[in-house]
This record gives C-alpha cells, sequence and structure tokens, in this order.
C-alpha cells in the first residue's frame, strides 16, 4: 500500500510552487526582450507543474496496483495539478500585490499536468510485446 511518506517529495514541490507563484510582483525580475519572446515564464509554468504532477505520479506508478488503477489515479493527479494552477492564479489576482490573473500560466500549467500524465503513463503503463 501507499504511505504518506512516498509522497514526501511532491509535498514538498507542492509547497516550493505555492511560495514562488505567491511571491509578490515586485520580487520578481523583470523580463528581458528574449525572456518575452521564447516565453521563457510559460516554460517555468510547464516544468513546475510537470514536475508536480510527476512527483505525485511516480509513487502511484510504482506501487502494485492494476494499470486501469494506475489510469485512473495518474488522470486524478493531472485533473488535480490542473485545478491547482487555476486556483493559485486566483489567488495571485485577489491576494498577491503585483501579480495578475493569466490564462496562459494556467493553460502552461495544464500542459505540465498533461506531459506528467504522457510521462507516467508510458513509464508505468506499458503493454508487455507478444513474442
Amino acid at each position: 500500500m501507499l504511505s504518506l511518506k512516498k509522497f514526501i517529495p511532491g509535498i514538498a514541490w507542492f509547497f516550493l510552487v505555492l511560495i514562488l507563484l505567491c511571491l509578490p510582483g515586485d520580487a520578481l525580475p523583470k523580463g528581458e526582450s528574449w525572456m518575452d519572446a521564447v516565453m521563457f515564464d510559460k516554460w517555468v509554468h510547464i516544468g513546475l507543474f510537470g514536475v508536480l504532477g510527476f512527483l505525485f505520479m511516480l509513487p502511484v506508478g510504482k506501487a502494485p496496483f492494476h494499470k486501469k488503477q494506475k489510469l485512473f489515479l495518474f488522470v486524478r493527479i493531472a485533473v488535480s495539478v490542473s485545478i491547482w494552477g487555476l486556483a493559485l492564479e486566483f489567488v495571485q489576482k485577489y491576494y498577491i500585490p503585483g501579480r495578475s490573473f493569466d490564462l496562459f500560466d494556467w493553460a502552461a500549467d495544464s500542459i505540465g499536468a498533461l506531459f506528467a500524465f504522457i510521462t507516467a503513463a508510458k513509464l508505468f503503463l506499458k503493454t508487455k510485446a507478444v513474442q
């Protein structure tokens, strides 16, 4: 069975993401033109939320569950990570000085969750080839 201990890396990353996304706007570096050109901010969101999703999917993937059960849990984790990204956008809009709601940030968060899902599915839901 799964113990809470196996989720500690995911929980730690969850709080790191929370802290980073709740920094006031004036605490963030000002975007340089090249950073805007490559949409650096969106790549950061994809990375933060991709790692978050994967760190929660990893213990599930290693657990002795049936593939169907793992798939169900991977989907729930990915959706939860995406909803967490949306919730943080509202937190930024209403509670963090100098920050605002950005629909494209949420899209990037959701893409990160999708990447985590795809990675976990490829790693842990493989079917054995018929020989």
